[in-house]
C-alpha cells in the first residue's frame, strides 16, 4: 500500500515525500499535532516548513496562555501521541532535554517539578 508521492513544498519549491507508506507507517506528518486546518495550510509543505510553521502557530498559541486559562487548553484533547518534536515539545540545552509550554499543555497540569516553562 505505497501511497507516496512526490511533491514541490508552497514555501520553499524544494521536492519531498509525502503520504502513507503502509497501514503501519503513515506519512510523516502524522507525527506533528493536528493544528491546521487543509484551508489554512493550502498545499503541503516539506518537513523542514511544516515544522517551522507549527512551531509559529503554536507559540502564537502559546502567547495566550496564561495559568488561568492553561487548564482548559485545546492541546489537551489532541490525540495523544508518544513521538516527541524537537522544537516543538523539547529543546537540547547543555545535553539535557528541557520541556517546552507545548508538551506542559499536552500533558495538561503541572507535575510540581517547577518547570522553566510550566504555564500552570
Amino acid at each position: 500500500m505505497n501511497t507516496t508521492k512526490m511533491k514541490i513544498c508552497s514555501s520553499c519549491e524544494s521536492e519531498f515525500s509525502c503520504g502513507d507508506i503502509s497501514v503501519e507507517k503513515k506519512c510523516w506528518c502524522n507525527d506533528y499535532p493536528p493544528i491546521f486546518t487543509l484551508s489554512e495550510g493550502g498545499d503541503c509543505l516539506c518537513p523542514t516548513c511544516f515544522k517551522e510553521a507549527c512551531e509559529d502557530k503554536i507559540d502564537a498559541y502559546i502567547e495566550t496562555i496564561n495559568p488561568s486559562n492553561a487548564p482548559k487548553n485545546k492541546a489537551i484533547s489532541l490525540p495523544k501521541t508518544n513521538t516527541l518534536i524537537e522544537g516543538i515539545d523539547y529543546y537540547i540545552e547543555n545535553g539535557n532535554m528541557v520541556f517546552k509550554t507545548w508538551y506542559h499543555l499536552k500533558r495538561g497540569t503541572c507535575c510540581g517539578n517547577n518547570c522553566r516553562h510550566c504555564p500552570y
